[in-house]
């Protein structure tokens, strides 16, 4: 079965299903053991049945969303990838208006427009920059640790470093980006480290910061991360396995 046709699949089959039509606490327990067991498409459609039922539960809606970035994520298919960054976009937004006192509902929607916008040409990407900023901010405002927010803030800081120099003049000057100059790659990389103190297991964060570490010239300490990311032994994402191949390359690359 295609990707394309599976997810509207299983969600009509777990509305029609009785014994989970009736309870919506049903499909978040076979939502979330399905995210347990690294099946995003099962989690996904199972979350999306469960707010069918019931649209208005912050942290279901926050747990779509993460589950459609991660399939998102997966996807070589870049039409497929970006509806479903927008999906969890707008999932993300549903957990915000439902609770804005969560840092992690405020990372979920960072993390969703961030990857909607690395899909983008530049003048729509220095349009979300700033709100990125600013959820990432809103989060850590609520939790100061929490290491997917300082990731986001790492990344935002590498990737408007990133931009090349014609670009970065444009959008600073002509299309309202001027928030971009705060960028720097002093901050990429301290918020990329304090992520990887705060949730070391987690490989996607490694593998960004060894590609900070590569952008400032740090080429021992990044060929050390991207191995510890190729050598990890336990699995914490669906991903792992795509950040893995990631590494191997990079390092393959490093000069």
């Amino acid at each position: 079965m295609r990707l394309q046709h599976s997810l509207p699949f299983l969600v009509a089959l777990l509305v029609a299903t009785p014994a989970f039509a009736q309870d919506a606490a049903a499909l978040i327990a076979r939502g979330d053991s399905a995210h347990a067991a690294f099946d995003p498409e099962t989690a996904l459609a199972a979350y999306e049945a469960a707010l069918a039922l019931d649209s208005t539960k912050a942290d279901v809606l926050a747990k779509a969303s993460m589950s459609a970035v991660d399939l998102g994520e997966s996807l070589a298919d870049k039409t497929r990838q970006k509806e479903l960054f927008k999906r969890a976009e707008r999932y993300a937004r549903g957990a915000v208006a439902a609770d804005s006192t969560s840092a992690e509902n405020w990372f979920h929607l960072a993390r969703a427009v961030g990857r909607t916008a690395l899909t983008m040409g530049v003048k729509d990407r220095v349009k979300y920059a700033v709100e990125i900023k600013g959820w990432a901010e809103r989060s850590l405002s609520l939790d100061p640790n929490h290491a997917g927010a300082l990731h986001v803030l790492g990344m935002w800081n590498a990737e408007v470093k990133r931009l090349n120099g014609v670009s970065l003049f444009f959008a600073r000057s002509f299309l309202g980006g001027g928030v971009l100059g705060q960028a720097n790659w002093k901050n990429a990389v301290n918020y990329m480290e304090r992520a990887v103190a705060n949730d070391p297991a987690r490989l996607t964060h490694k593998l960004d910061l060894a590609g900070v570490y590569a952008d400032v010239g740090e080429k021992d300490k990044a060929r050390a991360t991207y191995e510890s990311v190729v050598n990890a032994e336990t699995r914490t994402d669906f991903n792992d396995p795509l950040y893995k191949k990631q590494a191997e390359a990079a390092l393959k690359k490093l000069r």
